[in-house]
């Protein structure tokens, strides 16, 4: 009889607890970002482009592990806030290069700001040491399971 198998509480499930933080983590920067004008999405496109000097969507999808239709969906929301500025390659009639207006080259760094805040706000009750194993444990389960796409929700 069903009945008579045990089940598992739910909080006994490390993935219950890991979901349980991450949803808080990632719904208060959510809300940060918001206030500042862009999603989650848009704040990952704009930091990963700000390392570089330009780059070509293709590559920035890579890079973002999203595909070349995402990236031009995100691409063009920029493009209309006036953070990204798109032009054709100069070597090329098809492609593209993609680079921040100077407008985002000044809000990458507040929204870095913020991202640091939030991570302050939930996890600065851990020890330094703490946090470092946290983040090595997190790390090596990514490495292992093969999870190398960026979160961008």
């Amino acid at each position: 009889m069903a009945d008579d198998v045990p089940v598992s509480d739910i909080e006994a499930h490390l993935g219950y607890w890991l979901r349980t933080v991450s949803n808080a983590v990632s719904q208060s920067f959510a809300r940060s970002v918001e206030a500042e004008g862009v999603t989650v999405a848009e704040w990952v496109f704009l930091r990963m482009l700000y390392d570089v000097e330009l780059i070509v969507p293709s590559q920035l999808a890579e890079r973002m592990g999203m595909t070349k239709g995402a990236i031009s969906k995100l691409a063009d929301r920029l493009v209309e806030k006036d953070l990204v500025v798109r032009e054709a390659k100069a070597d090329s009639k098809r492609g593209q290069t993609l680079m921040l207006q100077p407008a985002a080259r000044q809000l990458v760094p507040r929204l870095a700001a913020l991202a640091d805040q939030n991570d302050a706000a939930f996890f600065g009750a851990l020890s330094p040491a703490e946090r470092n194993q946290l983040e090595q444990i997190l790390r090596r389960i990514a490495r292992e399971r093969h999870l190398g796409d960026i979160p961008t929700a």
